[in-house]
């Protein structure tokens, strides 16, 4: 599962970082990314095959759609029923594959009583890489609306004590597979990170999507 995360690295740190080109969108930081917000994601551009820094809204509205206001959120998607389920099996076939970076993603652990939330980070201090589906959705009146989610899998070790879930987290060597620049086994990639992760517990102001700064991840 992955709800809420954190996307603060500059413009000019995810180009360097993902080797794309062409015009930068601007944007600010955010230590708390909530769904329906605009995020940077790169795709391949169908046309000239280059990688491309965009910025599109989480939570996948479908090309099919007749009106996204009427369409259920989706904002995960899990990885087994990719080429089965109606909402992504068209992006999934048709190549529609995303990178989403994050500095680190936010999870709620179930107790008695409530929900703990905790800050999840890779321990080499590296961004995070999730796989993604994207969308375009056009609407009578020229509306356009360009939109991703993040694909999920089954936690590794180190998370399962939090949530049986977790965001596909991408390699290197496997973005250009991923985005299709080579050919290969696609749904191989699908699977929990081998990758060491921090997890620590955080406080409670990030459960509200008005709150966003640094001091969201700081340790309680």
């Amino acid at each position: 599962m992955c709800g809420r995360y954190v996307s603060s690295l500059p413009a000019e740190a995810l180009v360097a970082l993902l080797d794309t080109v062409g015009p930068t969108p601007n944007w600010a930081p955010t230590w708390n990314m909530a769904p329906t917000r605009d995020a940077p994601v790169v795709r391949r551009h169908p046309a000239t095959g280059e990688r491309r820094l965009d910025l599109l809204r989480w939570g996948l509205v479908p090309h099919w759609a007749k009106d996204p206001k009427t369409v259920r959120l989706s904002i995960n998607a899990r990885s087994e029923t990719l080429s089965s389920t109606p909402m992504f099996r068209d992006a999934y076939a048709r190549k529609r594959r995303c990178l989403v970076p994050a500095d680190a993603f936010y999870e709620w652990q179930v107790v008695a009583g409530g929900k703990i939330p905790h800050a999840v980070a890779r321990a080499d201090g590296q961004p995070m890489i999730f796989a993604g589906l994207w969308e375009g959705w056009r609407g009578a009146d020229g509306t356009v609306i360009r939109s991703f989610v993040i694909i999920t899998t089954d936690a590794n070790e180190t998370l399962r004590p939090l949530h049986e879930r977790m965001p596909v987290v991408l390699e290197p060597d496997a973005w250009p597979l991923w985005l299709g620049e080579r050919e290969g086994d696609v749904a191989g990639l699908l699977r929990p990170s081998e990758a060491m992760f921090r997890v620590w517990r955080v406080g409670t102001a990030v459960n509200n999507v008005r709150n966003d700064a640094a001091e969201l991840l700081a340790a309680v």
